[in-house]
């Protein structure tokens, strides 16, 4: 059966970013690993983009 779950994740940083949006917003274009485990096969793995205030925005 294939479906669809949502994991909440939770991250500590340190940053050389003075405003937190930035650092969040950087690693959102990192990749996240979650390996199959004996009875379940992951086949997709994201990050949902989080939409934040950046010095760019």
């Amino acid at each position: 059966m294939e479906d669809r779950i949502f994991l909440l994740v939770k991250v500590t940083i340190e940053t050389t970013h003075p405003i937190i949006y930035d650092a969040i917003a950087e690693l959102q274009n990192s990749d996240v690993k979650i390996t199959s485990t004996e009875n379940v096969q992951v086949l997709r793995t994201e990050i949902i983009p989080l939409n934040t205030k950046t010095t760019k925005n």
